[in-house]
């Protein structure tokens, strides 16, 4: 019987290419993810475009309460309250600001509104009429608050 010589394990000359494979994708993510960071800072945040947060001025606008008539027979009795920024103080201005176009802005919003919708969902219905208020009067007005808020 002959005995077969035993041969050498084969030596796989792929695997220095395939540590390099690994190093070349490494590399390509990091690449991406530093550009992917760049452009963020450059484009978002550092950016002359990018609007300034607005600070409080020492004008706030009391409205009257309205009651705003909600399907079904409710109603609803809001006041509201402008608070506008200090750019806004700062202008020069002819008499006291008019809370009018603020006013029949809710009105529109929350008229035939259903009570329900009114009750449940506060929050949303502040937002969007904080966000509609503000495009009114020219990001003069930097939020509102409601100073009353009753539902029969």
């Amino acid at each position: 019987m002959a005995r077969k010589k035993k041969e050498a394990p084969e030596v796989d000359e792929d695997a220095p290419k395939g540590s390099k494979k690994k190093l070349l994708i490494i590399g390509l993510v990091a690449v991406l993810a530093i550009g992917a960071g760049a452009y963020f800072f450059l484009f978002s945040g550092g950016s002359a475009e990018a609007e300034a947060t607005p600070v409080a001025g020492s004008i706030v606008l009391p409205i009257d309460p309205v009651a705003i008539n909600l399907a079904g027979g409710s109603y609803l009795k809001l006041g509201i309250a402008l608070q506008f920024t200090e750019e806004y103080d700062s202008a020069t201005h002819e008499g006291d600001p008019d809370g009018s176009k603020a006013l029949d802005l809710a009105i529109a919003q929350f008229s035939g509104a259903s009570l329900t919708d009114v009750q449940t969902n506060r929050e949303a219905m502040k937002a969007a009429l904080q966000e509609s208020i503000v495009k009114a009067y020219d990001h003069d007005v930097m939020s509102i608050y409601f100073t009353e808020y009753v539902t029969q």
